[in-house]
């Protein structure tokens, strides 16, 4: 059997205690530019989380593009309208903020559920994408569902409209709403997403003892496997609005996501292994530890930028060719 390829990398590269920890970037990488290149030379994938509170703009993901390697892959989070968060509308671009009634425009926190406003906002998102696009840097959009958002039939059509919305960009879905993987339900969900080409997210995350958290249960539904590893701290988990995602993953932790991302490896072309714990600097240095693992199991384990193959476009619903 054909091992294919592990791409390892982190949520975000721009997080703020990352910056300020001191753990990864050196003292000359001062600016969003240095860092992102000095970034792109340890790892070769990176997930931008900024998308998820504010739409990006075109001249945004030019510069990313910009300040990469020729072969390194972005996955953008969808903004978070799409996904059935709340949103501040006081980010949103003026023609966008203008389709929603005037009362609400100046709102803290807003619900979005008009048809229309979604895929107006779709539209602006995949246009912001275009840059990336060009030059073969776009992977994934990540829609990632809050944890009230349970296995229905209602919810499972959404997974087909948030794949319309992107016209054709991949998507990848992660869930944390436990119903989704029960016994009764895990076969049939991920039976439709491979029939609909849709990619499943293997979330990781700590475990509250209710359904509005999501197992760990790795599986693969297309030529792509994706795994998001949040940390399994509880108790921080819990009160993640003040302290975060700090969490430093252990040696049996990491060997164990390690061999399910190698087993993965077996049956996929690509596997992606994302780290989101980011605060303090721990989804670097966990992100570097995963890499030694995975390298020394795969003999065709993509190390570095400069050893992938080239023309990293993901086509609709399938994946890297």
């Amino acid at each position: 059997m054909t091992t294919g390829k592990i791409r390892i990398g982190t949520c975000s590269w721009t997080e703020k205690s990352l910056v300020e920890s001191g753990v990864f970037y050196p003292s000359g990488a001062s600016t969003p530019k240095a860092r992102l290149r000095f970034y792109s030379g340890k790892f070769d994938t990176v997930e931008v989380d900024s998308s998820y509170y504010a739409i990006p703009t075109m001249e945004m993901a030019k510069a990313w593009a910009d300040r990469t390697p020729e072969q390194f892959l972005f996955h953008l989070k969808a903004y978070g309208a799409l996904t059935g968060h709340t949103i501040d509308p006081r980010r949103l671009p003026e023609e966008l903020r203008r389709m929603l009634p005037e009362p609400e425009r100046d709102r803290e926190e807003l619900h979005v559920s008009d048809p229309e406003t979604l895929r107006a906002m779709a539209s602006a998102m995949l246009t912001a994408l275009e840059p990336l696009k060009k030059v073969r840097k776009m992977g994934f959009v990540i829609f990632q569902f809050p944890p009230w958002f349970g296995h229905k039939n209602a919810n499972m059509d959404y997974l087909l409209y948030c794949k319309e919305l992107m016209a054709g960009t991949p998507i990848a879905v992660e869930f944390r709403h436990g119903s989704w993987l029960t016994s009764r339900h895990r076969d049939d969900l991920f039976s439709f997403l491979r029939e609909h080409k849709i990619t499943y997210i293997t979330c990781d995350e700590p475990q509250l003892g209710t359904l509005a958290t999501a197992p760990f249960h790795p599986e693969a539904t297309t030529s792509v496997a994706y795994l998001r590893l949040h940390g399994r701290n509880a108790e921080e988990w819990q009160a993640r609005a003040a302290a975060g995602d700090e969490y430093l993953y252990r040696e049996t932790e990491l060997n164990e996501i390690a061999t399910e991302a190698v087993r993965l490896s077996e049956k996929t072309r690509l596997t992606f292994v994302m780290f989101n714990n980011c605060r303090g600097g721990c989804a670097v240095r966990n992100a570097l530890q995963m890499r030694e693992r995975c390298s020394q199991s795969l003999q065709h384990f993509v190390a570095t930028p400069s050893s992938a193959p080239a023309g990293h476009l993901l086509p609709e619903g399938e994946g890297i060719k």
